[in-house]
């Protein structure tokens, strides 16, 4: 890539450094000082703005050169793509709530799952949705509503449900055939994706299986609301019904929110609950309710962009060969680059293509299964993906809870309940040291069928040719 290709510049990484200064560090200063909403005192979107503003008065050019730089990235058709899909999903969430749809959905769920299994059960339901539609923030955006009035009717825990339901995304992103991060991950290792499935089976599911138990035991409320009468209405429930069964069986993601909030429109409209002006309100309140991701994320695409031109990542990658040694510590290198990649660009699809290639060349020189490699890359990003709070997951999170509950959350507020991605680090870690995942990858530790480098391709043809002459 054109990144790697430049000179390594470790300063080119203060913007993000000063983001991250400004942004927790404010807002650990404001706990600790006892604020309510501490980490709401000093605006992410502002924070980000100020490391842009650092961006563009470094390195070489004028500012209409660094303006383009920022522009490239900012204008990245994942970015985009994300953005449309904040936007989309706030406005159904909205006119879905406004038409009375998650009181309904709530109580149809509540009048089927007991009580004590329903932090599992927002769990297992976005695991399964995630690895059917290959999509985390598609998931977060369909399951959070419900998820916030589970929660609310259920006694539970606002933050842990929400986390279970990110926790269940993020499982279906790294395990999805038709996931970008699956993809690019097998694709820069020259893998197929049935063979890194398997050996990331058996680091995610162990993972998943925990996480469940957890959600179990401690996921109970300490008392159990007394339920009124769970009257609801069916109808109302259709267009989450909808947007779910829409996106299992693969419709367009766009599409997909577009018919969930026209099917939430009509319903309500037929019913009584909205009015031409109320609905076209609605539609507007969920645009503008996604106004800090919205931006945050604009800010974030066009600083990666500046932060990858002027060395930053190129700077890590460097850093991180120095200290490769051996099988495993490649391994562990591996699995830090793609970490700090996703750190730094917030998106794991992005952080893999980043550090693809480099991996990949790590990997063949130091012995590592390409499997391995594209599971190591994939479980790591989808790690840090759902614990930084700057990520689209829980930005998206926070978003949608303040949206359909009133209740203001920060990201930050729902790393402590992100189970799911700490166990998953955990087991990712031991996978290194322990090869349990490794029982389905060949005894040769790199097999060269799989190397789609200049070099792996010229080591294939001259095996092929001593085989013919043999």
């Amino acid at each position: 890539m054109e990144t790697l290709e430049k000179k390594g510049k470790g300063s080119a990484l203060l913007p993000f450094l000063l983001f991250i200064i400004i942004y927790l560090g404010a807002g650990l200063y404001f706990q600790a000082k006892g604020v309510e909403m501490a980490f709401y005192q000093f605006p992410s979107v502002t924070a980000m703005f100020i490391a842009v503003l650092l961006a563009f008065c470094m390195g070489k050019g004028s500012i209409d050169e660094k303006f383009a730089i920022f522009a490239k990235g900012a204008a990245n058709e994942n970015v985009l793509t994300m953005l449309m899909i904040f936007i989309l999903a706030g406005a159904f969430s909205t006119v879905a709530s406004a038409m009375g749809g998650v009181d309904s959905t709530v109580n149809l769920g509540l009048s089927v799952i007991p009580v004590h299994f329903l932090a599992a059960g927002v769990f297992v339901i976005s695991a399964f949705m995630g690895t059917a539609t290959g999509t985390s923030v598609g998931t977060i955006s369909a399951i959070v509503p419900i998820a916030v009035g589970v929660a609310d009717k259920g006694g539970l825990s606002l933050p842990l449900c929400v986390g279970a339901c990110v926790g269940g995304a993020m499982f279906g992103d790294n395990l999805s055939m038709i996931s970008d991060t699956t993809i690019a991950a097998t694709r820069t290792q020259g893998c197929q994706l049935r063979d890194k499935f398997r050996v990331n089976f058996f680091i995610a599911l162990p993972a998943a299986l925990v996480t469940i138990v957890l959600l179990l035991i401690l996921g109970r409320p300490e008392t159990v609301v007394p339920m009124d009468e769970l009257t609801f209405n069916i109808i109302k429930v259709l267009p989450y019904l909808a947007v779910l069964i829409l996106a299992l069986i693969g419709l367009n993601v766009f599409l997909v929110l577009v018919i969930g909030i026209f099917s939430a429109g009509i319903i309500g409209l037929a019913l009584g609950d909205l009015t031409i002006a109320t609905f076209a309100q609605s539609i507007y309140d969920g645009f503008t309710g996604m106004n800090e991701v919205f931006f945050l994320s604009l800010f974030c695409g066009g600083m990666s962009e500046m932060i990858a031109h002027n060395g930053g990542i190129t700077w890590l990658i460097e850093k991180l060969s120095r200290m490769m040694k051996g099988n495993k510590s490649a391994q562990v290198g591996i699995s830090a680059l793609v970490s700090l990649a996703d750190c730094a660009t917030a998106n794991n699809t992005v952080a893999i293509i980043v550090s693809g290639n480099v991996a990949r060349d790590m990997s063949r020189q130091y012995k590592v299964d390409p499997r391995r490699t594209a599971s190591l890359l994939d479980v790591f990003s989808c790690v840090f993906q759902g614990l930084i709070p700057w990520g689209a997951q829980l930005l998206a999170a926070a978003s949608l809870t303040t949206v359909t509950s009133g209740v203001t959350m920060s990201p930050a507020e729902f790393l402590p309940y992100m189970w799911y991605c700490w166990i998953l680090a955990v087991f990712g870690v031991l996978s290194i040291f322990i090869p349990y995942a490794d029982g389905i990858c060949r005894k040769d530790p790199w097999n060269w069928e799989y190397d789609v480098s200049e070099s792996g391709v010229a080591a294939k043809k001259a095996a092929m040719d001593a085989a013919e002459k043999a």
